[in-house]
């Protein structure tokens, strides 16, 4: 191989590339910073109701119906009403609602359940969960929405 083939062989990175690095990096820092946050604050939340083997989950139905609800109205506050840093929707939204809420413990929840011989608890909690955290978000949403229409008045 001569010198020009080995040296037409080396890629070098784009600028492109590295310029869109330094725009994601900061997205990635605030949804993983957020995500800690929310976690925590879903941790505490389960020590602060915990669950019997094979009683309803409780901390867990709490977490997501209040997840949905502060979604809801986070995102009618950050798209029609307030302009908001490029950074706030990845870190709130994504970061400490997404490490807040836990739909895969729901998931888990009622896999215990049903192995605890409680089908019929397991499939209310499948239900009750699903049906709350979409009226949490629309409730929470509409709501918000009113509010901020009577106050522009």
């Amino acid at each position: 191989m001569t010198a020009p083939e080995a040296e037409s062989l080396h890629v070098q990175p784009t600028p492109r590339r590295r310029s869109e690095w330094r725009t994601q990096a900061p997205v990635v820092a605030v949804v993983a910073a957020g995500g800690a946050i929310g976690a925590v604050a879903r941790y505490a939340l389960a020590l602060a109701l915990p669950t019997a083997a094979g009683g309803f989950p409780w901390a867990t139905f709490w977490t997501n119906v209040i997840g949905c609800a502060v979604i809801g109205a986070f995102l009618v506050l950050i798209t029609e009403s307030l302009p908001a840093h490029r950074l706030v929707r990845p870190f709130f939204g994504t970061g400490v609602l997404g490490g807040f809420t836990t739909f895969s413990t729901y998931a888990v929840d009622i896999q215990k359940l049903v192995a605890h011989g409680r089908p019929a608890t397991g499939l209310a909690y499948l239900a009750a969960t699903l049906c709350a955290a979409l009226a949490a978000v629309w409730c929470a949403a509409t709501v918000t929405r009113r509010v901020l229409t009577r106050r522009q008045r």
